[in-house]
């Protein structure tokens, strides 16, 4: 009785302390990777929230834009540092505004209903760092941090590339064909000057200083680092937003990440500190 009466008073306080009334989260509950995982819907989309054993102070949580369980390393670590990790699937939407509001109704559940920290660590592995990207320009006052690895940063790069006479890569048709859709070009010339692309948000996130970590390799064939990651570096830079980069040489687009996630980790959590 005496334990059951304190889990009550915890969850009472927990609620106190975020300002709100924190529900459990819904859905199938599975395990992955030893973690407590649930499977539900948010306004249609498909949703995965992975519970930390015990979570932080202020409950920081980590938002993967696409490709949820790829190269999660990372993703492990935060969860043994007590960081909850999430995904809402809105696929083939490249950073889209379609994608962004299915963002902003998972947002506002994950922030207002369940309690997570306002301001998500962004991670962006290949065409998720469109998403994230996207996300950043349009709330830079909602992004921690954004960490693009091996990043899509311009759609006209991939999958765009050689294929639209856009970039050195392959690019892609089909994929092309999907972004022209998602975004509801009329043709090929609406997409390649339009100021939607997720790249041309760079200005509004530097204004806000959210700081970048970019870890890429430098002899990526499919996503290429100097029409990417290496691009987003310079403007950055030049813009005098804070940014910060790992380059693996020598090596292509997969396999993301780091054998060792401690220096993504370490990055995530320096950030969290110096944002208290």
């Amino acid at each position: 009785m005496y334990v059951m009466v304190c889990g009550i008073l915890a969850s009472i306080l927990l609620g106190q302390v975020q300002g709100q009334n924190v529900k459990p989260f819904p859905g199938q509950e599975s395990q992955w990777m030893g973690f407590k995982r649930h499977d539900f819907e948010v306004g249609g989309s498909r949703a995965i929230v992975v519970e930390p054993k015990e979570a932080k102070a202020g409950r920081p949580w980590a938002w993967r834009g696409e490709f949820f369980g790829a190269f999660p390393n990372a993703d492990i670590e935060l969860l043994k540092q007590g960081w909850h990790l999430a995904y809402v699937g809105v696929p083939d939407q490249f950073g889209s505004p379609r994608a962004m509001k299915a963002w902003e109704t998972f947002y506002r559940a994950l922030t207002e209903e369940y309690g997570l920290n306002s301001r998500p660590a962004l991670i962006g592995l290949s065409r998720g760092a469109l998403y994230c990207l996207a996300w950043g320009a349009a709330h830079p006052d909602r992004c921690l941090l954004i960490y693009l690895d091996n990043g899509v940063c311009d759609y006209r790069s991939w999958p765009g590339g050689r294929l639209k006479r856009l970039g050195t890569g392959d690019g892609s048709a089909p994929e092309w064909a999907k972004l022209l859709k998602a975004y509801n070009f009329k043709d090929d010339s609406a997409a390649i000057d339009s100021p939607r692309n997720p790249i041309n948000g760079l200005p509004k996130i530097a204004q806000s200083r959210v700081p970048l970590l970019l870890v890429y390799a430098d002899a990526d064939p499919v996503v290429p680092h100097k029409e990417n990651s290496e691009l987003v570096f310079e403007r950055y830079t030049e813009l005098g937003g804070p940014v910060e980069r790992i380059v693996k040489p020598g090596l292509g687009h997969h396999p993301h990440g780091l054998t060792d996630p401690k220096p993504i980790v370490d990055y995530f959590e320096r950030i969290r500190g110096e944002s208290r």
